[in-house]
């Protein structure tokens, strides 16, 4: 039987969740420390301790494996589950919870790190920058819109564009100049306590602009 055959074969077979998260876990890692074009789908085989045909048969290609690392590390951050508003929640309670999950996704080392890649790489290969942005930034965003959609719904806001709301929200809390400072190197991620001040801030300010 030909390789592309037993892959064929494999995945028709039930996949192994645990080996699943060990190729994510490994892709992320690669990804970060060689970069896109330096990461080989037989080095992820051989840093997850698999198959090449068994990440084959969880991934059909090195494309679609970046973009389940993105989404499976923003999910770890931020789930999906977060973004869920059920009548009698406080909104700025769940507000400053997205927010501090928010910062610390953004401003942690791997996705410091991961940016910096996907920077470096942008005048190269769009193609890559636009997964990386699907799987990460537009995930969130698709997220919060939804939130916030369901707190005009619920007639806690007043809001013509959930989008753009979502936007300044997240905006906001990146603070301007701030996360470009820890992007390129010239200051620290902010600190536990400065980030629930931050969001605690931006939350206020939130609900001011957009108060019913």
């Amino acid at each position: 039987m030909s390789e592309q055959s037993s892959v064929v074969a494999a995945r028709g077979r039930p996949k192994d969740p645990a080996k699943r998260q060990a190729i994510l876990d490994a892709a992320k890692d690669l990804f970060l420390s060689q970069g896109f074009a330096g990461t080989s789908m037989d080095a992820v085989a051989a840093e997850a301790g698999v198959s090449k045909l068994t990440v084959y048969s969880h991934f059909s290609d090195k494309e679609t494996l970046f973009f389940s690392a993105v989404e499976s590390k923003c999910e770890n951050l931020m789930p999906m589950p977060m973004f869920t508003l059920a009548e009698g929640d406080s909104l700025e309670e769940m507000l400053n919870r997205i927010g501090v999950a928010f910062l610390g996704m953004i401003d942690g080392e791997d996705s410091v790190r991961l940016l910096r890649v996907m920077c470096a790489m942008a005048a190269q290969d769009e193609a890559m920058t636009r997964l990386f942005y699907e799987a990460g930034p537009q995930r969130t965003l698709n997220g919060m819109t939804r939130f916030l959609s369901r707190a005009a719904e619920l007639g806690l806001l007043r809001l013509d564009d959930p989008t753009g709301a979502a936007e300044f929200f997240f905006g906001m809390l990146q603070g301007g100049c701030r996360h470009i400072q820890v992007l390129i190197g010239c200051c620290e991620a902010p600190g536990e306590e400065e980030k629930r001040e931050r969001v605690a801030e931006a939350a206020r300010l939130f609900m001011r602009a957009y108060s019913p």
